[in-house]
């Protein structure tokens, strides 16, 4: 296989308010803990189980970065998308530490509130924050109606701003099998 691929994408709720701090090049880096859950009838007892796996999220896009500090609080639905890292350290003690995280580069990730804003400052209800950024598109980020048909372009629909266009090129119905 000449490539390959490392991308991740994650729905799940924030356990906690993301911790903001400040790189020595001053751009800001966010980090997320992220919790997924799956739900499932046990065969034996009936019993319906539920495991929860935690996630931590790395975000060192400067837009991405904003987005999550003035918009994400603890218990917030959000969409990631980035790919995984292991870094390795020696801690105090002197041992090799290992940790897998979900990053959001600067030029790679994307980043959606899928809920709508719980009081206080935010979004009105009825719409998400969107940001992504790509090496070649550039970075956006714009509300966006949850309920918005979704074209075939890279630009978040905009809430209000006069519905949707198909995809530009040929629209054959044809089954192409």
């Amino acid at each position: 296989m000449a490539g390959s691929v490392n991308k991740v994408i994650l729905v799940g709720n924030l356990g906690k308010d993301p911790e903001v701090r400040n790189a020595q090049s001053g751009s800001k880096i966010v980090n997320l803990t992220l919790a997924t859950s799956e739900t499932w009838n046990d065969r034996n007892s009936g019993e319906r189980r539920e495991r929860t796996e935690w996630h931590r999220v790395v975000i060192f896009n400067e837009r991405l970065a904003e987005v999550a500090e003035r918009f994400l609080r603890k218990g917030r639905k959000v969409y990631v998308e980035g790919q995984l890292q292991t870094r390795k350290w020696t801690d105090q003690s002197g041992q090799e530490r290992y940790t897998t995280e979900i990053v959001l580069d600067r030029f790679r990730g994307e980043l959606v509130l899928l809920d709508s804003a719980r009081g206080g400052e935010g979004e009105p209800g009825g719409y998400e924050s969107s940001a992504s950024s790509g090496a070649s598109s550039g970075m956006s980020s714009a509300p966006r109606q949850i309920n918005a048909p979704r074209g075939g372009g890279s630009s978040p629909a905009r809430g209000g701003a006069g519905g949707w266009e198909p995809p530009a090129g040929d629209l054959d119905d044809e089954i192409p099998f």
